[in-house]
């Protein structure tokens, strides 16, 4: 007999008791789902309403004839922006709407897809207006829907645990047989991971900066020491360290295949990224880091023939050789203390990361002769990173305010 204070199950006919913390443990995810569901509808709301707002006033601004002398490009990304606001708006609205009414079956992938398109809007709006208050706006609302799509899978509470823990005896074994960090699958050659993939920007980051550094002092130009980082704090090169990334992904499917195949792949990715990068700088903040220009065929100034064979050699080194070792480097970090040592460094360059959006942005504004003194908040930024600072800490950057593709 069960006891009818129990909550039951019933599987083939057959009535199954439910432990009583099983249940309450059940009652507190469904609780908390329902209140995901909530925030992800505020969310799609508030969204919703900021698509109002800027059409309004950009509906406004062409009747006064204010966005006629405003370039293609700044038109193109507000249109990119505004719709992609729009789709995120009602994704967010469809999803609490299922999460509330305990249909959670693809809430996961859905919150996903949109925590990323938020992103990517995110940096359309860098790029038309700089860190703005809807930037801000947009990166929260990422954050929350982060934590909602992880919150939201089909396992149960008690699961969760159990999957935990296993995870955890897999990892210990794992770190014994040195096989930590490796796709176990044979597929690939390293497990596609936040934990790998964090490791392998941060040490691609220092790598390039270091790498930047000697190449500038002894082949560009001879005898010259000069800064070559990309964040405020550090010897990082996030350049560098997205590549590492991007290279460690796509490859990863390549490690047994010729070198030759490698090296084509990866002089395209190379190439296409690098020039992505610059068009980015340059549009988002006039910035002119390296400029290609009148070598032998270059493509627009932000990459060229030399550099995407570069970029060719360098992702058969880095699969066939680097990685490898990066990976059995990587994981000698103790496996007891890895989450909690990587949560502080990723804590630290993502804040780095943020305070160098902001002094570029402050610096960009104060070259662009608009006043940044108004707020504390900037006031803060022009007495501690001023023009000054910024010269000397990113001395192969250069600020054009005029190449930007923001909206005056």
């Amino acid at each position: 007999m069960t006891d009818a204070s129990w909550p039951s199950n019933e599987i083939g006919g057959a009535k199954l008791a439910q432990d009583p913390d099983e249940a309450r443990s059940e009652k507190r995810h469904r609780i908390a789902q329902k209140a995901f569901g909530a925030v992800s509808l505020a969310i799609g709301f508030m969204l919703a309403l900021m698509v109002a707002f800027m059409l309004f006033f950009t509906g406004r601004a062409f009747y006064e004839g204010a966005i006629d002398d405003q370039p293609a490009a700044s038109i193109v990304l507000f249109i990119c922006l505004v719709s992609g606001i729009g789709v995120v708006g009602i994704g967010a609205m469809v999803l609490g709407v299922r999460l509330i009414r305990g249909k959670i079956r693809g809430a996961h992938l859905t919150s996903e897809i949109i925590c990323y398109a938020l992103l990517g809007c995110a940096v359309a709006e860098l790029m038309l207006e700089g860190v703005t208050t809807i930037f801000w706006i947009l990166g929260a609302s990422a954050l929350a829907l982060a934590a909602i799509f992880t919150f939201a899978d089909p396992s149960l509470s008690e699961e969760r645990k159990l999957q935990r823990a296993l995870r955890n005896m897999e990892v210990r074994e794992e770190a014994d047989a040195g096989t930590l960090g490796r796709d176990v699958s044979g597929r690939g050659l390293m497990a596609v991971n936040f934990f790998n993939l964090f490791w392998i920007f941060a040490i691609g980051a220092v790598f390039g900066d270091v790498v930047e550094t000697v190449y500038h002092y002894m082949i560009e130009v001879p005898g010259e020491f000069q800064i070559r980082a990309g964040l405020l704090w550090g010897p990082f090169s996030p350049i560098y360290g997205f590549g590492a990334v991007l290279l460690s992904l796509i490859l990863n499917r390549f490690y047994k295949a010729p070198s030759v195949l490698v090296f084509l792949v990866s002089a395209i990715v190379g190439g296409a990224f690098e020039y992505a990068v610059s068009w980015f700088l340059e549009f988002a903040f006039g910035a002119v880091a390296w400029d290609y220009t009148g070598r032998f065929l270059n493509i627009g100034g932000r990459t060229d023939f030399m550099f995407m064979c570069m970029w060719g050699f360098l992702g058969v080194i880095w699969i066939k050789l680097i990685l490898p070792w990066l990976i059995d480097m990587v994981n000698k970090i103790p496996w007891q203390i890895r989450y909690t040592v990587t949560t502080i460094c990723a804590a630290f360059l993502i804040l780095d990361g943020a305070m160098t959006l902001i002094a570029l942005d402050c610096w960009y504004m104060r070259l662009d002769g608009n006043p940044t003194d108004q707020t504390a908040f900037q006031q803060f930024f022009a007495d501690r990173f001023d023009d000054e600072y910024m010269e000397s800490r990113f001395q192969s950057m250069s600020l054009h305010p005029e190449l930007t593709t923001r909206v005056k």
